[in-house]
């Protein structure tokens, strides 16, 4: 028997790659009442979907690929909803700054040749400081200080900073650039700057990586270039579709049902839940790498202390309801750099994106790295709401009273990778293969905060897993 530690989405996953690949009967253990993690849909009477958690996912690259292979696999495509480069949504994106907001410049290449605020000088200044900056031979770097040093600090300001805050709601001047935009790292390396590095990639044929299998909606999000995907009734639907595949094909699953502590034994493990002992063969634990920490701690401390060292943020989710079309602009939404000091990391569009009738659908992201600054010990449902609505107020200038709203706090629900971070996951892979642990690990605490990135580290441990057995 296997055991999978967590109910959310790399959960969920492993669950359905263990069945597609083998016959030994799997155990998936969840400690709360609910299948999904943080992907968390609300479907409210009028028709409107309130996301507390991801709401899109990005058609790009490998891990696209995986997880839109795994729609098609549980018959979801006539549920997916795209959104295309030509979508204003994916057009402009804002940042709020100095009291206003301002648009990103665009991809095209006449933007780099205009200045644009709150930019000073043409993006253009940043390719040749790029081409200028001398090679900064380090093991690693913040993603902030890396990209001051080789664009300057405007970028590393108003498009980084953001953008970190967007991804992990994390600070970019703590946020490991190895490991969040390794491609970049690597580039300047290898070759002395970003664009060079890129460059060389491009004509050595090293960016192209797919599966050997096609993925038919895949090449249609490349045909159609898809920005980002959803899917009808809300991102929810996926974890819903895959705990009642998994329960069809004979998955035992547990709810309410925390493990209290891990037992290795000699090419064994088990777990210890609700009194009861389940003894296994292998163990993929999709908990965070805080919640693992103490069900190993007894026989492992060693591994114990480099899970438990991996930070993580807390953020608070106000979904708002308005009646009527109030968004001046038709956007995807805005992010706020760090250096405005502000409790809010960003607002979200909904409506923009999904349009639903004559309603105005946003979503606040507050707090992430700033949580405790802002928020303290008054985090109460009535200050979130407060403080949410006060910026719709202040920066969108919407002054209706909402007619709907869900405040959600998500305690520490994103792993920060902090400078170091790859290093510490080499340890702790180190660690579990020296002691011959029949242990995998996945989830966002390791490999990627993003949907793709946790469902495809489902995917690659189970194929791991079974090469183990076959060899």
């Amino acid at each position: 028997m296997y055991v999978v530690l967590g109910g959310g989405i790399s959960g969920l996953s492993v669950v359905h790659y263990l069945q597609k690949s083998i016959s030994k009967h799997v155990k998936l253990i969840e400690a709360s009442s609910r299948l999904g993690g943080w992907i968390r849909s609300t479907r409210t009477p009028s028709g409107l979907v309130f996301e507390h958690g991801p709401r899109t996912v990005r058609p790009k690259g490998v891990a696209g690929e995986n997880t839109l292979a795994l729609i098609e696999d549980l018959c979801l495509v006539s549920k997916v909803v795209p959104i295309p480069y030509s979508h204003p949504t994916a057009q402009n994106r804002l940042i709020y700054v100095n009291n206003a907001l301002h648009a990103l410049p665009s991809n095209s290449i006449c933007s780099l040749f205009f200045t644009q605020p709150p930019f000073t000088k043409p993006l253009v200044s940043a390719l040749f400081q790029d081409l200028k900056a001398p090679r900064n031979l380090v093991k690693d770097e913040s993603i902030y200080d890396f990209v001051e040093r080789r664009l300057g600090k405007e970028i590393a300001e108003y498009a980084v900073s953001p953008l970190v805050s967007g991804v992990c709601a994390g600070d970019a001047k703590e946020i490991s650039v190895k490991f969040l935009m390794k491609s970049l790292f690597e580039a300047e390396q290898a070759h002395g700057s970003i664009i060079k590095g890129t460059l060389m990639n491009i004509l050595g044929g090293k960016l192209r990586n797919t599966f050997q299998s096609k993925c038919e909606l895949f090449e249609r999000a490349e045909k159609e270039k898809w920005s980002v995907w959803s899917l009808d009734g809300g991102l929810e639907l996926l974890p819903e579709t895959l705990g009642i595949s998994i329960k069809k094909h004979k998955a035992d699953v547990l709810l309410n049902s925390p493990c209290e502590e891990i037992i290795f034994q000699t090419g064994k493990a088990a777990v210890r839940v609700r009194k009861e002992i389940f003894e296994c063969d292998h163990i993929i634990s999709s908990l965070p790498a805080k919640q693992l920490a103490p069900l190993v701690a007894k026989q492992h401390p060693e591994l114990s202390e480099e899970l438990f060292s991996i930070p993580t943020v807390t953020v608070a989710v106000v979904n708002l309801h308005y009646k009527g079309s109030l968004l001046k602009n038709n956007a995807f939404g805005f992010l706020v750099p760090s250096s405005q000091n502000l409790p809010i990391l960003g607002i979200v569009f909904d409506t923009c994106c999904f349009p639903k009738g004559d309603n105005t659908v946003l979503t606040v992201i507050m707090g992430g790295r700033w949580f405790e600054r802002f928020f303290g010990e008054d985090s109460t449902p009535g200050r979130l709401l407060s403080t949410a609505v006060q910026y719709v107020h202040s920066i969108l200038h919407i002054s209706a009273t909402p007619e709907d709203h869900q405040v959600s706090v998500l305690n520490n629900c994103i792993p920060q990778y902090v400078i170091g971070h790859y290093e510490r996951i080499e340890r702790i892979k180190a660690y579990v293969n020296n002691h011959n642990l029949p242990l995998s690990l996945v989830g966002a605490s390791y490999n990627g905060v993003g949907v793709n990135d946790v469902i495809l580290s489902a995917r690659t441990a189970v194929d791991n897993l079974i090469k183990n057995i076959q060899t």
